[in-house]
């Protein structure tokens, strides 16, 4: 019994083996990932050209005068 028990250890330890060469030959030997992950989703407030054009909206709405920054700004 115990000569299994020591069996099963070693044949374990053996397949972590392979897989880790396995998954480290994948990833370029690197100790990160393989890829870079993408970048998370960019909601609206973090956008400074669309804040800046809700604010020009806002503004048009309401009727204040454009200031001199905004007629040469151009949001992109």
């Amino acid at each position: 019994m115990i000569r299994f028990v020591f069996f099963l250890l070693l044949l374990a330890a053996m397949l972590y083996g392979v897989f880790w060469a396995i998954d480290r030959r994948n990833s370029g030997g690197a100790s990160g990932p393989a890829r870079p992950l993408p970048p998370g989703p960019m909601g609206p407030d973090d956008d400074e050209a669309f804040l800046h054009g809700l604010d020009l909206e806002r503004r048009r709405h309401r009727g204040d005068p454009p200031t001199s920054q905004e007629t040469h700004d151009h949001p992109e």
